[in-house]
């Protein structure tokens, strides 16, 4: 029997292949049980190569397993290491592991040599690798004298290093005498050797204290080498006699500082071998000088270099390729190159190989009468020597076994006894070094027993392999079998792997695999079966993902994780940024189901993965996130071709911050004429870096760019250098050239002058000329400094004038100028307008006619007609009073105009002027006319006084404006029940001389509402409304409150008041969604037409409204029944009215402006419900 068991051979799929893996180490993993009887295993053992520290105790490991437990013994360089006999040496009990005591008293060099360890029991003996023990060494410098060098600019330097050889070798690195790091660059490199290596000099590479440091790591000591002074001096600085000082010691070399091609500082010549062994670093250096530095390229010839595993160190001089392996070898070649040349090396490589295993021998266990065998296959280069070793000790002189048979790497063990146990040791070895492995042979019968733990329980995700292990020995080796349930068959094959250590593999696990698995193991020397549960859990799903993201700088973003998992597993939540942890950084803040990060910075960019753990699966989801912002400021700007009126302009563009730069702008400053201020230049696009920008003469250019991207424009950048540009004649005249009069007798001519950008040279001037437009009279012209206006005097009034404005500078005249017409000053009219006409409209509408004035009386412009009028008296000659007078201008030549807004029954005076640029003319003769009469206003107040049992008195002011003479008033009451119904009409009419009436034989504790109003001969006026109550009976209250006190009434009206209370209720409810009241509702349907809206014509009243909850109208209310507004009887329309839409008022207050069109009449009284019944009118509803 074998134990060494491979699973069959199956198809597996890509996703199965980890699977297999754990199945092959689990096969290795395999076993013999301690309790049984098995040669030695080596467990653990110091390595091969084995450097100790001479300050503390040497410790050489050698642990092992068997049965009966092995005793250990130790061989030093090839003979028997007696350990009795040194009292530094002991063995931990139980162990073969020695322990040297060299810190009491002994030296570590005593100590030094091989050793091998053998552990042995009675089925065989068991050995160790050679262990070499070296104590390490870190010796010091030699003393050396060393000479200060000095060389000129520009050659190159070596400054050796040759540290003493260490065990193991030191780390070298080049500091100063305050332990700081010496900078390297291109230029200036340590090599592999030690060396700090210059491909030039500089003068600041001149200083004294250039320290070479060696760190021994084992024995965490530093040495370091006596410094070197370096001075660098420029060729300038020999004369001749300092030259002639200079012997061939003192002076570096002879290279001159001149610009040379490269040269290889190491290695030497064209052409170099290396050798590495197989799986090192392999490591090639090429460093070169040259002025200027050159720079350092690698190729591979016939091949390339392995992408994953080539690095470059020490600014590309160092070519690394890690795990190198034979396909490493070749020809590598480095180039050094600057812009005078170029230099190869050809580094040819070699990767030789120690030993590596193949295949390893596994140990056997077999029962009596069984074949086996043990196999040790090694490879290398060159190919290494296998041998083989039993118990120890070389196969060739070994005791007899007649069952084995060597045919090279392979035992072959045939019919086998319990005498063939022993330990067999294969060594496979080269020049570069060697393999050991120990594989026993161990003889057994068994029955099968099964190693796994009764009744283990195995959870696993849906739809995911489940494996329950059955790890079993017994020899001969045992079959095994599963089976699912306490009754059920053994699995198949076809849904089920059976692999051959045991392990039952279920590949896609479902709900219904849940339950006990039984595994059986079989020999011929008996049975063992052991039981093992399989729970199937609920994928743990990320349902919402986090979300690609973009923000602002200093903005905030929040990512979103929602985890959907099996009820008994408790997920956590974790978030990475770029795989790694989240910055230790508050800003960071990690709730439930969000990751928020605020104040965004740049560098927290990157992608954000949520990943959610249990302790059967776990899942991720990323998101990047992309911080953006405005543009960095371009930089670097630079002018080029700088002609007279053109230059270029190139910049380097600023960072874009993750958003792509749409555009460029271009400023400039013009720092001769406007310094401090930014005129806008140009734009051009994102991908541009250069413009050719268009430049004015006589201008001190700087410019300045901004980078635009969507989120906005960056800061500007640095100022370009400045340009002077040459002067030249202005290429434009001033704009804005005007000619109007300020006095009858002058022209002031007007212009905007030209900004110093538009003067384009220097001494700016204008060149100012005029002529009248219908005269012959020649240009008159005259040259004034930089100024804005000209005033030409003793002109005729209102003349026109043609008039131009020329630029010139010190360089010559702009373009001829285009020619404007102006005006002389302008005096006031001198004719009023004549034949004015006044027609009335209506009551509160006139129209006023006039005839035009002649053109050449206005001397000027005209500016249009304006009507002063005034009201003089009222026509009932009542209140005679003089009123402010108002004022309405008609724009233009208009002959006419509408006067709104007077007043009904009125006396009017007006009159009409002309007006110019410079004010009116005269005023025409005065017109009079006069309003007729309109509806009045509402009576000033109403009250209800006196009230008894059967009247009422009503008194009240009359109209503040009657509009007219009033002829009478009319009066409409009706009474109101407790349901808030109105009653019948009553309409009564009272003389015009009357403000006091009594109304009798009303009911008693009856309230009314009285809807009063005025009249003229144009008509009805405005309601004015109230409400009052009738006296209650004091016989039929005394009879109510004796009712009262009886007990059935009490409990009826206790009735009613919950009914009462239920109906609130539900009137409540219902005007909540909108609904009507009763009252309302009930007029609706009647429709009664005594109490439709009131008409103008006929004078009937509106509804009595239950609004604003039946609440009482307030005494004096003037709130229209029907809530609307009447016209006026005038409904003109506007289009003749003045222009102009708010009013005003000249020095001495009067108004002065224009009406609008249409006046609302005095809003009409309102309805407003009447307060709730009192108790007494409660009684009367239902008597």
């Amino acid at each position: 029997m074998q134990l060494e068991i491979m699973p069959r051979k199956k198809r597996l799929p890509a996703g199965r292949a980890p699977l297999l893996l754990l199945l092959c180490q689990l096969v290795r993993a395999l076993d013999v049980p301690l309790d049984l009887v098995q040669p030695p295993t080596i467990t653990q053992q110091s390595p091969k190569d084995y450097i100790i520290d001479p300050r503390e105790n040497i410790v050489i490991q050698c642990e092992a397993k068997g049965k009966p437990p092995p005793s250990f013994s130790w061989t030093r360089n090839g003979t028997h290491f007696d350990i009795e006999k040194d009292p530094l040496v002991t063995m931990k009990p139980g162990s073969g592991t020695l322990t040297i005591n060299i810190m009491s008293e002994g030296k570590a060099e005593t100590y030094e040599g091989v050793y091998q360890c053998t552990a042995r029991n009675e089925r065989g003996a068991a050995i160790s690798n050679n262990i070499v023990v070296r104590p390490s060494r870190s010796p010091l410098w030699t003393k050396e004298k060393l000479e200060p060098i000095t060389l000129r600019n520009g050659q190159s330097l070596i400054l050796p290093c040759r540290p003493p050889l260490g065990l193991p070798p030191p780390i070298i690195f080049w500091m100063d005498n305050s332990f700081q790091r010496l900078p390297q660059s291109e230029r200036v490199s340590q090599g592999l050797n030690g060396d700090l290596y210059f491909s030039n000099v500089l003068p600041e590479d001149t200083r004294e204290d250039y320290i070479c440091y060696a760190r021994f790591n084992h024995t965490q000591t530093i040495q370091q080498k006596q410094p070197i002074s370096v001075k660098v001096i420029s060729v300038d600085e020999l004369n001749d006699t300092i030259a002639a000082n200079l012997n061939d010691s003192e002076f570096y070399s002879a290279k001159s500082n001149r610009e040379r091609p490269p040269t290889f500082l190491t290695p030497e010549g064209n052409a170099s071998h290396k050798e590495e062994l197989r799986g090192n670093v392999l490591s090639l250096e090429c460093i070169a000088e040259g002025l200027p530095t050159p720079i350092i390229y690698w190729i591979k010839e016939d091949g390339t270099l392995p992408i994953n595993r080539t690095f470059y160190k020490n600014f590309k001089k160092t070519l690394q390729i890690i795990q190198v392996s034979e396909a490493d070898s070749g020809n590598y070649q480095c180039i050094a190159k600057n812009p005078l040349g170029a230099i190869y090396h050809t580094i040819s490589v070699t990767v030789k190989a120690a030993p590596y295993w193949i295949m390893a021998p596994q140990n056997l266990v077999l029962s009596p009468g069984e074949d086996g065998r043990l196999i040790c296959r090694a490879n290398g280069n060159p190919k290494p020597r296998i041998s083989w070793l039993s118990n120890g000790v070389p196969i060739e002189i070994a005791p007899d076994d007649p069952s084995r048979n060597i045919d090279g790497d392979t035992i072959i063990f045939s019919n086998v006894q319990e005498r063939s146990s022993a330990v067999y040791q294969c060594n496979a070895s080269n020049e570069y070094g060697y393999l050991l492995a120990n594989a026993f042979v161990n003889v057994l019968a068994e029955p099968p027993r099964i190693l796994t733990s009764a009744n283990t329980l195995y959870q696993v995700i849906t739809d995911r392999p489940a494996l329950l292990d059955c790890a079993f020995f017994g020899s001969p080796l045992p079959t095994v079998e599963w089976f699912k349930g306490a009754k059920g068959s053994a699995l198949r094959e076809d849904i089920y792997v059976l692999h051959e250590n045991g392990t039952l593999e279920i590949p896609v696990a479902q709900k219904d695999s849940t339950g006990t698995y039984t595994c059986v193991a079989r020999n011929k020397l008996g049975m063992a079966k052991n039981e093992v549960h399989l729970e199937i859990k609920d994928a743990t799903r990320i349902i919402k993902q986090p979300e690609y993201a973009v923000v602002q700088r200093g903005g905030t973003v929040s990512f979103e994780c929602k985890v959907k998992h099996d009820h008994t597993l408790i997920p956590t939540i974790t978030w990475l940024k770029d795989n790694g942890e989240l910055p230790n950084d508050g800003r960071f803040t990690v709730d439930k189901d969000h990751l928020v990060v605020a104040d965004v910075w740049d560098d927290d960019g990157g992608t954000y993965t949520c990943v959610a753990n249990t302790t059967l699966d776990n899942v991720s989801a990323s998101a990047v996130l992309s911080v953006v912002d405005v543009p960095n400021p371009p930089f670097d700007l630079e002018l080029t071709d700088q002609l007279d009126k053109s230059v270029q302009l190139s910049w380097t563009p600023g960072n874009d911050n993750n958003s792509p730069i749409t555009k460029f702008i271009i400023e400039y400053e013009d720092a001769m004429h406007e310094a401090g201020l930014w005129h806008h230049q140009t734009e051009v696009s994102g991908m541009q870096t250069t413009a050719q920008l268009k430049l004015s003469p006589y201008v001190n250019y700087s410019f300045r760019v901004m980078a635009v991207n969507s989120l906005g424009r960056s800061l500007p950048s640095e100022a370009s250098e400045q340009y002077l540009t040459k002067a030249a004649e202005p290429d434009t005249n001033p704009t804005a050239v005007e000619g109007l009069g300020s006095e009858p007798d002058n022209l002031v001519i007007t212009w905007k002058p030209l900004n110093g950008f538009e003067s384009n040279g220097p001494g700016l001037q204008y060149k100012v000329s005029w002529r009248q437009k219908d005269g012959d009279d020649e240009w008159t012209s005259v040259v004034v400094a930089n100024v804005s206006k000209y005033i030409v005097s003793g002109t005729p009034t209102f003349v026109p004038y043609l008039i131009k404005v020329q630029a010139l500078n010190d360089v010559g005249f702009a373009p001829e100028p285009a020619v404007v017409m102006g005006h002389s000053g302008e005096d006031l009219p001198m004719v009023a307008p004549g034949n004015v006409r006044v027609n009335v409209v209506n009551s509160t509408l006139a129209e006023v006619h006039w005839d035009p004035v002649p053109l050449k009386s206005i001397r000027g412009h005209l500016q249009g007609y304006r009507i002063y009028y005034w009201k003089a008296q009222s026509s009932s000659k009542r209140n005679r009073r003089h009123l402010e007078k108002k004022i309405l201008t008609f724009q233009g030549s208009k002959t006419h105009g509408m006067l709104p807004g007077l007043e009904p029954f009125s006396h009017y005076t007006l009159n009409v002027r002309v007006v110019n640029g410079k004010g009116e003319g005269p005023a025409s003769p005065d017109r009079v006319f006069n309003t007729p009469e309109g509806v009045p206003s509402a009576p000033s107040s109403l009250k209800i006084v006196n009230p008894t049992l059967d009247s009422l008195t009503l008194e009240w002011d009359p109209p503040s404006r009657p509009n007219g003479i009033l002829t009478e008033y009319t009066l409409k009451y009706q009474p109101i029940n407790s349901t808030h119904e109105l009653g019948p009409l009553v309409d009564l009419k009272i003389p015009a001389n009357k403000t006091r009436w009594t109304l009798k034989n009303l009911n008693f504790s009856t309230r009314y509402k009285f809807y009063f109003y005025a009249q003229t001969a144009a008509g009805s006026g405005s309601q004015i409304t109230e409400e009052a109550v009738t006296n209650v009976d004091e016989a039929m209250a005394s009879r109510q409150v004796d009712i009262a006190t009886q007990g059935w009434f009490i409990g009826l009206m206790c009735a009613v008041a919950l009914l009462i209370l239920i109906l609130l209720i539900v009137c409540f409810i219902r005007r909540n969604k909108g609904g009507k009241y009763p009252v309302k509702e009930k007029e609706d349907a009647h429709a009664d037409p005594e109490i439709q809206p009131m008409k103008e014509d006929d004078g009937t009243f509106g509804e009595y409204s239950d609004a604003e909850d039946h609440k009482p109208l307030k005494k004096g209310s003037r709130t229209p029944s029907d809530r609307t507004v009447k016209k006026e009887d005038s409904d003109d329309s506007l289009v003749d009215y003045g222009e102009g839409v708010n009013g005003q008022f000249n020095e001495d207050g009067s108004f002065i402006g224009q009406y609008s069109g249409k006046k609302e009449k005095e809003p009409a009284e309102g309805n407003e419900s009447s307060e709730a019944p009192s108790p007494v009118n409660a009684m009367n509803s239902f008597v």
